[in-house]
């Protein structure tokens, strides 16, 4: 299997030992890790600025002697790319006419594609570049002689490769690429997806920081892979230390980084997502309205096109890919993540009563995940608003189904919450309505269908809007956005419908590991805290029919699938768009073995599965084909805050789709025979 097969390229960065002012041993060890690029299936390479001569050779890189040398080391590297995979990026001072310039040379397939001269010669502190070399403007043509063969020159170079569709290269170097406006700001509006910046940039305190910002946010706003390589150990420490600090990011994520200070040669790779960034940059108008200001400068951008030779196989993928995309792994990062989730909620849900003049809330509490979150955002909200907790009115409704004890636990969290709670009983009410239907059940047939069903959770729902009626408030609604993606809810008179809703774009798994943060923060007691831990553990379930001879209860699982895997499959649907067959290699990656990858450190070993191949399939299956055909309850549902970036179905913000659209399209992709 390829990675190239599902839109991703792989990118290395390259340092190797330097051989000051020794361009043949520069270029041996350039080619050993070529090789080893090559070996590892990568697309491109990039090594420091002026990597063949080393940075720090001051006057020495104004000797034709060495020089020369220059000149038979990159021959030799680009002879040495004719039997190898990767475009190669190698530093270099050439001369062109009578000047001199530092030079980024693209190389593939044994010849070279094009010469990248540095735009901006910095000449502050320890930097003297302007007493050596050329800029980039300074040229008086666009083309240069190489090694006999003439070829592109210039900073407005991109190269693109015809068969890996959205892999277009530029060039920069160094001080380029910590100016205002790099140059690579332009070629990316005119469409290049990976940025190279081949750096030699001594260590000093803090340097190291600035670096993953500086890369990290010049990613996020072209929206574009990029690698940085600066240079490391065997330059020149007269005056100044070289860490040889590399990175690959993408659109503003950290992806690999090498080892600070090493003495050794280090290669980094990582696969990017290409497929992704064109997802992201289609969608950003503001992006493509300041392309349409620039159109000029864009257009003059010359492109230069080649075949790379795909790797028909490359190993796994070389990234990591979350499981739970709506929730960190790492400690630190879910902390934040849980604690901003928490005060969206809470601030909309404050927001809504204040600007309605209603100080009540009206809500259902099941025992269940759902409903424990918004009562905790509710009590939040109303602690916040120096409102007694009172003024929270739930409601536990037992049915036909209802077990002892998911009823005992919904009456602990409202008493230790000091809420006013209550206990209402649907069950006479249904019976009515069964009668009055005619259904079988009302004869005391056992007939649990969907009728059965949706007419528990309509009288709970018809229940809580005349209650909030009653007593002057708002219904707050419980339901949770990976229901909504699968259709998992009793339309209008049934628990899709509320008068505002916290939980309608927090999914399953997100409301997990929220309560599961709540309960590490040690801010409730030890009745609720047992209560919570024990509605974690239990099975998920509406709890809508009752139990089998065996005792096994209504399992929302067992019948839609994974909530774990349908979150994982709707982040990708949603937020970038990816084909069906990529959604499921990328489950794989994820979810294809438990020991690999970082899990919550506040998930047991027990919660930590895995599923094979045939199990994703089916599943995302079924997803598509519920995710298509639900549409028309998420048209028309209450409102809600939005939580995250790929966490929103509402028609009134991320998700407008039509109520009558088909899911052939995306069935066909995953299984086209």
């Amino acid at each position: 299997m390829s990675v190239y097969s599902h839109g991703f390229a792989r990118l290395a960065a390259a340092v190797p030992q330097v051989a000051l002012a020794d361009p043949r041993q520069n270029a041996s060890r350039t080619v050993e890790l070529i090789q080893q690029a090559h070996r590892e299936s990568v697309a491109v390479v990039a090594f420091p600025e002026l990597g063949l001569s080393g940075y720090s050779v001051d006057d020495l890189v104004q000797q034709d002697a060495l020089l020369d040398e220059v000149e038979a080391a990159l021959a030799a590297v680009v002879a040495a790319t004719a039997e190898t995979t990767p475009v190669v990026i190698v530093g270099a001072p050439l001369r062109v006419d009578d000047a001199l310039y530092n030079c980024a040379i693209v190389i593939h397939g044994g010849r070279v594609l094009g010469v990248a001269p540095k735009s901006y010669l910095p000449n502050y502190r320890e930097f003297y570049e302007q007493r050596y070399f050329a800029a980039a403007r300074d040229a008086v043509r666009d083309t240069a002689v190489i090694g006999g063969q003439r070829v592109p020159f210039g900073a407005d170079l991109i190269f693109e490769a015809d068969d890996l569709p959205g892999l277009r290269i530029h060039v920069e170097v160094c001080e380029d690429g910590w100016v205002p406006i790099p140059p690579s700001t332009w070629a990316s509006f005119a469409g290049a997806t990976v940025l190279v910046n081949l750096s030699g940039s001594p260590v000093t305190v803090g340097k190291q920081a600035y670096r993953r910002s500086l890369v990290t946010g010049h990613s996020a706003r072209c929206i574009a892979a990029q690698v940085y390589v600066s240079a490391g150990f065997g330059e020149s420490t007269t005056d100044l230390a070289w860490d040889g600090d590399a990175l690959i990011a993408e659109n503003g994520t950290l992806l690999a980084r090498t080892a600070g200070f090493s003495m050794e040669p280090q290669l980094i790779v990582s696969d990017v997502d290409l497929d992704r960034l064109r997802q992201e940059r289609s969608r950003m108008i503001s992006l493509r309205d300041q392309v349409g200001d620039f159109a000029e400068r864009s257009r003059a951008m010359r492109r230069i096109s080649f075949d790379l030779d795909v790797p028909e196989t490359t190993g796994a993928l070389r990234r990591t890919v979350a499981r739970f995309p709506f929730v960190p792994a790492d400690a630190a990062d879910r902390d934040e993540r849980c604690h901003d989730v928490l005060n969206i909620q809470v601030q909309g849900l404050v927001a809504r009563l204040r600007s309605t003049g209603i100080d009540k809330v009206v809500i259902g509490v099941s025992g269940g995940l759902d409903s424990t979150l918004a009562l905790l955002v509710a009590v939040q909200a109303f602690d916040a608003m120096g409102l007694p907790r009172t003024n929270i009115h739930a409601y536990t409704m037992p049915g036909f189904a209802t077990g002892g004890a998911t009823l005992a636990r919904s009456h602990v969290l409202m008493d230790s919450l000091g809420v006013t709670g209550n206990e209402l009983d649907i069950r006479p009410s249904c019976m009515q309505m069964l009668a009055d239907l005619k259904h079988p059940f009302a004869d005391g047939e056992p007939v649990y269908d969907v009728t059965f069903e949706n007419v528990q959770a309509g009288e709970r729902t018809s229940h809580l809007f005349r209650l909030a009626n009653h007593l002057g408030g708002i219904v707050l609604g419980t339901g949770d956005l990976s229901e909504l993606a699968l259709g998992w809810c009793t339309y209008g008179v049934g628990d899709q419908m509320s008068h505002y809703n916290v939980n309608g774009s927090v999914p399953k798994t997100l409301i997990q590991h929220l309560i599961r943060w709540k309960i590490s923060t040690a801010r409730y007691g030890p009745e609720t805290v047992s209560t919570l831990q024990e509605i974690l553990s239990d099975v998920i379930s509406p709890e809508l029919v009752p139990a089998d001879a065996e005792g096994n209860i209504q399992s929302t699982e067992d019948h839609v699938g994974p909530y774990e895997l349908h979150d994982f499959f709707l982040y990708y649907l949603t937020r970038f768009g990816y084909r069906p067959s990529k959604i499921a290699y990328l489950a794989r990656q994820a979810w294809g073995d438990r020991s690999r990858g970082a899990w919550s450190d506040l998930m047991r070993d027990d919660e930590r599965n895995e599923y094979d191949e045939a199990t994703i399939d089916k599943w995302l299956t079924v997803f598509l084909k519920r995710f298509m055909s639900s549409q028309f309850k998420r048209t028309a549902m209450p409102n809600g805050p939005k939580i995250g970036s790929g966490g929103s179905l509402s028609p009134r913000g991320d998700w407008r789709s039509p109520s009558d659209a088909p899911s052939s399209s995306w069935l066909r992709e995953l299984h086209p025979d």
